[in-house]
């Protein structure tokens, strides 16, 4: 057949869908030559596939490749594939548009209106036609000079050509070799595109797992001649039977991926099949990434791949948020390789393969659980981030409880216990799981809070970080045990625990006076804290301390204020409950003071002392200062 130029006019709304794909559905340029690299390696596997089917050995053919060539202000992408023949390149350069397109492209400008019915609308994407028509984000004009393997002669090569003008010219051309060249001519506004080594660098991004081998000629010095040298270097291991495979080919792996010259605490290699097709190979880090608590910058690091082709590695939707820190790949076949990062975010399938990964990954760290020392090291490094998702109501929260760890009043400050273990030591009749927040270990461990709990050997959590005070207030129970600020007025009632009494409660404002001898003492300090309590009580839990200040179950706590202070929030005035260990020294000595001036001053004392160890600070700790000097003057005069 004698093919001479010839025009033509694209078909239904093809102008309309190139205006979408060049300004709207690649919001990314780079990925135009993940594209057409794409496209190339199809090719080369089309043509093997012919090969086997004609009985003929492929080893024989097997020196397939994809180049890449800079001239000038030209970029062209050639590969040996199969090539394509005159009805196929109109078939599929000149058709894109299908009965469905209109309502296709309604659905690209109501991108988040999305329903089900729209997969095979975004299927539409995957076709060869609109991936290659990504190349128009970065060149003015395109040609495809292809030669298929059913053509034996070589003038029965193929050029096409177009500006996306809405028309298309198809010419008759020679081409000594089968296959396909794609060449672009880029736009001033992309020269970049036209630098080779920025070109290796979205080659090793988008494509570096791509079995035909991508090659850019370089000059070899040694060999004072132009040679082809091999981009993609790293091999697609997961597609790999893990039983091909060592720890080794693993760690190796994970340090190309991820760049981290650590080794991964745990890893998990799977390949399903059914109704998902997904392979997955995932790691936990042993070191957390600097910029892991900056939303804006910070990315899930599981790449996903196509096919064994990079799409994304920002799918916030793809796992849950808590769980950022967890590395690695899914490679799948139930998505359209060609896919808008607005659609795939709304994907049905990706839904589905989110949730199916976040199980592994739960399974992952129960399994890392079971080593204590690398738990440890696990939970140091991501513990505040996993608890990120006891507030994220798409988790079965108990797959997050079981994994929480804490310190304890039982144990040193580098043992960390679950509430499996807490909930296996509780005393018989224990009825509660009673924790205590505070700025840090050495804190909590000798806060008056805990002497009681010490005395009859009733074990305590530990909240130390932050985060906790939020944490808890989404954390109710655990295995119908409720959870026990010792902090706070919860009328923690120990009594089918311990032996001794109940606390005696004064209420100054209410007039109910315990013991109506030292109803003038407690008058008197509440008189001159009123506006910094809320209430004095007598409180037999203290043993090595004169007082403690407990907050009301419905104020905000301490720890929690000073979090909020940090943010610059404005915060409310708390006030606290004084409980008071009558049988103290100090306490015995003050009931003794006659002098209201120096009464005053040892009342002053009391609190700010009860307020240092609830609050680690004082808001003026020189007048503080000023107080107990002047306290131990009064003494060394005496």
């Amino acid at each position: 057949m004698n093919i001479k130029e010839k025009q033509f006019v694209f078909k239904s709304e093809i102008k309309q869908l190139l205006d979408l794909m060049i300004n709207s559905l690649y919001s990314n340029k780079d990925i135009f030559l993940r594209e057409l690299i794409s496209n190339s390696s199809d090719s080369i596997d089309k043509l093997k596939f012919y090969l086997v089917s004609k009985g003929k050995d492929i080893k024989l053919n097997n020196n397939f490749y994809i180049r890449i060539l800079i001239k000038g202000k030209k970029l062209i992408i050639r590969d040996n594939g199969i090539g394509m023949t005159y009805k196929e390149i109109i078939n599929n350069l000149g058709t894109i548009a299908h009965s469905g397109t209109k309502k296709f492209l309604k659905n690209l400008k109501n991108k988040n209106k999305l329903n089900n019915n729209n997969e095979i609308n975004n299927n539409l994407i995957g076709k060869f036609g609109v991936g290659f028509y990504s190349s128009f984000i970065v060149a003015y004009k395109v040609k495809v000079h292809t030669r298929s393997i059913l053509e034996k002669e070589a003038d029965k090569s193929i050029l096409w050509y177009s500006e996306a003008q809405g028309i298309y010219t198809v010419n008759k051309l020679y081409k000594k070799g089968f296959g396909t060249d794609v060449i672009l001519y880029i736009k001033d506004s992309c020269k970049e595109y036209l630098d080779i080594n920025n070109l290796i660098k979205i080659v090793n991004k988008y494509s570096n797992y791509i079995s035909i081998p991508i090659e850019y000629k370089i000059f070899d010095k040694e060999k004072s001649k132009f040679i082809w040298k091999k981009i993609n270097i790293y091999e697609a291991i997961w597609l790999k039977s893990k039983f091909e495979l060592i720890d080794n080919d693993y760690i190796n792996f994970y340090i190309n991926l991820t760049n981290n010259l650590g080794k991964p605490l745990i890893w998990s290699h799977n390949k399903v099949e059914g109704d998902q097709n997904y392979i997955s190979l995932l790691y936990i880090p042993d070191t957390s990434p600097w910029n892991i608590w900056n939303r804006d910058e910070y990315k899930n690091c599981i790449k996903l791949y196509v096919k064994k082709v990079f799409i994304m590695d920002d799918i916030k939707k793809l796992i849950p948020y808590c769980l950022r820190f967890v590395q690695g790949i899914i490679d799948t076949d139930d998505l359209p390789l060609n896919i808008s990062r607005e659609i795939l975010q709304n994907n049905y399938v990706l839904k589905r393969l989110g949730n199916s990964i976040t199980n592994k990954i739960f399974k992952m760290l129960n399994n890392l659980s079971l080593d204590i020392d690398k738990y440890n090291i696990f939970w140091n490094q991501f513990g505040l981030v996993l608890k990120e998702g006891l507030a994220d109501n798409s988790i079965e929260k108990t797959k997050i409880t079981k994994l929480l760890r804490f310190n304890s009043s039982k144990y040193d400050i580098k043992e960390l216990i679950s509430l499996d273990n807490y909930v296996n030591n509780m005393k018989i009749g224990q009825d509660k799981i009673y924790y205590i927040n505070s700025e840090n270990y050495i804190s909590a461990k000798n806060s008056p809070h805990l002497e009681i709990f010490d005395k009859k050997n009733i074990e305590v959590l530990f909240m130390l970080d932050r985060i906790d005070e939020w944490m808890m207030s989404y954390l109710i129970d655990y295995k119908g045990f409720n959870f026990c600020s010792i902090n706070k007025n919860n009328n923690i009632n120990l009594d089918n625990i311990l032996t001794t009494d109940t606390n005696k409660k004064l209420n100054v404002n209410d007039g109910n006076i315990v013991d109506i001898n030292e109803e003038k003492f407690f008058k008197r300090i509440y008189d001159l804290l009123c506006n910094n309590i809320k209430e004095v009580r007598i409180t037999d839990k203290l043993e090595k301390f004169p007082a403690v200040l407990v907050t009301d179950t419905n104020d905000i706590s301490t720890q929690m204020l000073k979090l909020l202070k940090s943010t610059g929030k404005d915060v409310p005035k708390v006030k606290y409950y004084l409980d008071i260990n009558i049988n103290h020294i100090i306490i015995k000595y003050i009931k003794t003071i006659k002098d209201s001036n120096v009464f005053n001053k040892w009342i002053n004392f009391i609190y700010y002392q009860a307020l240092l160890i609830e609050s680690n600070s004082l808001d003026n700790p020189v007048d503080f200062i000023c107080l107990v000097n002047d306290l131990f003057c009064n003494f060394i005069i005496k």
